[in-house]
């Protein structure tokens, strides 16, 4: 029999996930479902996310249950704040550490100085281009997809808004940077055209999502908590 509490997930619940490293997404929403439904003996329980973050890529998820899964949107529209970490002098060509390094560059030239100037630059409306290793969806195809046939394709700009940079710590080869942008910007791509007006290369070695909109990583769940938390609500 259902009870209060699993009705609850049911009728709609936002929950906030610190995803772990190495999971995928869907690995996040895939868990927590089977974690609900095996506590309160749901059926079915529909459970979807408020946009992606990559296995190499950690922090703030926001989950949905039930009918809380026509909201998504809602959440996914909402500016994100990122602390990323910056390889310099070296490319990959994932702009991440998903692929090996296939390009060196000098960075004798990189300074503190110069790379806080260059982060002002990045401030506001602008066109990107999504890296080919993504799930953007070209020609029906998913990008990745593409790109594991080793084949080239244009991919359109779109457009983003990076609204704040700020240079957390500075080092050679390691940077870290906070950045609060929109909807739709790849943090890798950023790292790539970072690279470039540095005229060097750089790609991203870590990243952290900590904040979407108003909901912060320090309020959400991890597995273990959500774990205790499920079992503080099941029906003896």
């Amino acid at each position: 029999m259902e009870t209060e509490e699993g009705c609850s997930f049911v009728d709609g619940r936002v929950l906030l996930f610190d995803k772990p490293l190495y999971w995928t997404s869907f690995d996040l929403v895939n868990k927590v479902r089977i974690m609900i439904k095996s506590t309160f003996g749901l059926k079915d329980l529909k459970v979807g996310h408020a946009g992606t973050l990559d296995p190499l890529a950690g922090g703030l998820m926001i989950i949905c249950t039930g009918k809380a899964t026509k909201r998504t949107n809602e959440y996914r529209d909402l500016d994100k704040e990122y602390y990323a970490t910056i390889h310099f002098g070296a490319t990959t060509p994932s702009f991440d550490l998903e692929t090996e390094t296939d390009g060196r560059y000098p960075v004798e030239h990189i300074t503190k100085d110069f790379v806080e100037r260059t982060l002002e630059g990045f401030i506001g409306e602008q066109k990107q281009i999504p890296p080919l290793h993504s799930a953007k969806l070209i020609k029906g195809k998913r990008a990745y997809e593409y790109a594991r046939q080793g084949r080239n394709v244009e991919i359109e700009p779109v457009n983003i808004t990076i609204r704040e940079t700020e240079l957390i710590s500075f080092g050679i080869p390691l940077t870290r940077i906070r950045l609060v942008c929109s909807k739709g910007t790849y943090i890798r791509a950023f790292a790539r055209d970072l690279g470039i007006a540095l005229k060097s290369g750089c790609y991203l070695s870590a990243l952290e999502r900590s904040s979407i909109g108003p909901f912060k990583l320090k309020d959400a769940f991890s597995i273990k908590k959500f774990e205790k938390y499920l079992e503080q609500l099941k029906p003896f």
